[in-house]
């Protein structure tokens, strides 16, 4: 091998070992946590990059946060050039413009050395249960109406050096949390996966030689571009647009337009959600770099999902919003509560590019809960948060049903309720999917999911963040939309309502049941093979009457 090529089993070797260390980073981070968002429900990312900034490899993480990191390290090397940096350091930052979009999403990137020379960056983001601000949990929508309410903006600092915390900072930072032993723990946690990944790149580097690193970085994001382009290509041109709706922004507010045209120009693609509407006055705006990572995202998915994302991938790809928009707020915007607009954003470029690519189109997803309950456990004396993620359906697809329980566009998992249990005063007295819910079709969606949680303590926060209480996950091609989700407040007592965004307090023996909407249906219902509604009937995710009424399958036909 030369120094300008590099052969194609030395690519793969290459290109293997680069995912391998962006996996061994996410494995250091998730082991080493403290907090259930990043122990239990994976939410966090790890990155590499070449000393040009240029993304290279990623793991197989949150698409927010991926998409956000080459933003990420320019911003980083607008503060500290490269010339600046040292073997041993680590930037830390969460702005919300320069980052993925909220404060909790911390970023800590490390520059790597071989020998004296600067090879890259190893990058990784974690989502810190809290980083003070108005309500526990650092993401409360309602009432907080600009960034400076939402706790710590962190521009980038350099909080590590010679591999060790700078103490003043991390003090401070810690000064400001509810949680700071979860949040210390998680900071070391991510800088254990940056020296691992350092530690591992340097030697790959090492091994290899800098002629065919350098190489196979350019051959990597060229095949990338190119087979992107190639996908893009093949789309027929044209503008496809699509139109939907978030809730609202709190009690009382109207709904947030989400509006995208995507148009298909030859080998590129650009996606502008500027019909959406403008910014509004609570924590929940969309700032660009997050509507872009998930542009990118969607893209990806619609055109290869295994095509790896990279800055040649991305090459191919403009998003655009103006200014002030919803998807493109001007600081200082809160932005909190973001996380619930990531799958608005994939489902509206997924209603666009249905016109042109039925056959990879799916319905509407179900939204996603993300509850924070935060207040005084008794047990310790200590404030704790409960961070919550719970996940529903996804929509039907032309070939097959949509899938219960898994995360939508974040690659997350479901909390499991023993942790919650174990760490928090809670009790949780049922989770189930609810019947008929999931919207029929040929191939039918997800279903809903309920999740009921008991406070054990004497009193709490909550606040919620959640959508499609007024608006369905819609249907494609016939299609019916999913059930809308509810959160209700004392079920078996005095029930009351709550919106998609509100904040309550809670107090010892209140029960919060969480109904998450069901997915969207693909196709006509009464396509569907009787067999699979009698199946589902049988398996309880519809009653004999929905089958009946909506499929046209009578349940004595299950015993033929």
């Amino acid at each position: 091998m030369s120094a300008t090529a590099i052969d194609p089993v030395g690519l793969t070797v290459i290109w293997n070992s680069l995912l391998g260390i962006a996996e061994e980073m996410g494995s250091t981070l998730r082991r080493t946590a403290f907090s259930e968002a990043v122990r239990e429900g994976d939410d966090f990312s790890t990155g590499l990059f070449d000393a040009e900034a240029r993304l290279i490899a990623q793991g197989n993480f949150t698409p927010g946060h991926l998409g956000s990191m080459p933003y990420v390290i320019e911003s980083m090397l607008d503060y500290f050039p490269r010339e600046a940096l040292r073997p041993g350091d680590a930037i830390l930052m969460n702005d919300s413009a320069l980052g993925s979009g909220h404060f909790p999403d911390c970023f800590l990137a490390s520059p790597v050395f071989a020998g004296d020379a600067l090879i890259g960056f190893v990058v990784n983001t974690a989502h810190h249960i809290d980083v003070g601000g108005a309500a526990p949990g650092s993401q409360r929508v309602h009432g907080v109406h600009e960034a400076f309410q939402e706790g710590l903006r962190i521009l980038p600092v350099r909080i590590v050096r010679e591999g060790a915390f700078e103490p003043d900072l991390l003090r401070m930072i810690l000064a400001n949390v509810r949680v700071p032993a979860k949040v210390e723990g998680d900071l070391r946690a991510q800088l254990n996966a940056n020296q691992a990944g350092a530690e591992r790149f340097a030697r790959l580097w090492e091994s290899e030689g800098a002629g065919v690193m350098t190489a196979a970085f350019n051959a990597i994001l060229e095949k990338s571009e190119a087979r992107m382009r190639e996908l893009i290509g093949a789309i027929p041109d044209g503008t496809y647009s699509f139109d939907d709706r978030l809730d609202d922004y709190g009690p009382g507010t109207p709904p947030i337009i989400v509006a995208v045209d995507v148009t298909i120009e030859g080998e590129e693609i650009e996606v502008d959600f500027s019909r959406s509407g403008d910014q509004v006055p609570a924590a929940i705006n969309a700032y660009l770099n997050y509507t872009r990572a998930y542009t990118v995202f969607a893209v990806k998915v619609f055109s290869d999902a295994l095509l790896p994302q990279n800055a040649g991938g991305m090459r191919p790809i403009r998003t655009k919003a103006r200014e002030g928009c919803f998807f493109n707020p001007t600081f200082p915007a809160a932005s909190g509560g973001r996380a619930a607009v990531q799958i608005r954003i994939f489902d509206a470029i997924n209603g666009a590019l249905a016109q042109a690519l039925p056959g990879r189109a799916m319905g509407a997803f179900s939204h996603w809960s993300n509850p924070n309950i935060g207040g005084i456990d008794e047990a310790t004396g200590k404030p704790f948060v409960m961070y919550d993620l719970t996940f529903a359906g996804y929509g039907g697809r032309a070939d097959r049903d949509g899938a219960e329980a898994l995360a939508p566009v974040m690659n997350c998992r479901n909390i499991p309720i023993e942790v919650h249990e174990t760490n928090n005063p809670v009790r949780i007295h049922c989770l189930e999917l609810i019947r008929d819910s999931a919207g029929a079709g040929r191939h039918r969606g997800g279903a809903g999911l309920r999740k009921d949680i008991e406070l054990l303590a004497a009193e709490a926060t909550m606040t919620l963040l959640g959508d499609r209480h007024l608006n369905a996950p819609w249907g494609l091609f016939g299609g019916h939309s999913g059930a809308r989700a509810e959160t209700v407040l004392n079920p078996d007592g005095n029930a009351e309502r709550l919106g998609s965004k509100d904040v309550r307090r809670l107090v010892r023996g209140d029960v919060v049941s969480f109904r998450l909407s069901g997915a969207g249906g693909y196709g006509d219902p009464r396509e569907r093979d009787p067999g699979a509604v009698r199946r589902d009937i049988a398996d309880g995710y519809i009653s004999p009457a929905h089958g009946r009424e909506v499929y046209g399958v009578e349940e004595k036909e299950r015993s033929e």
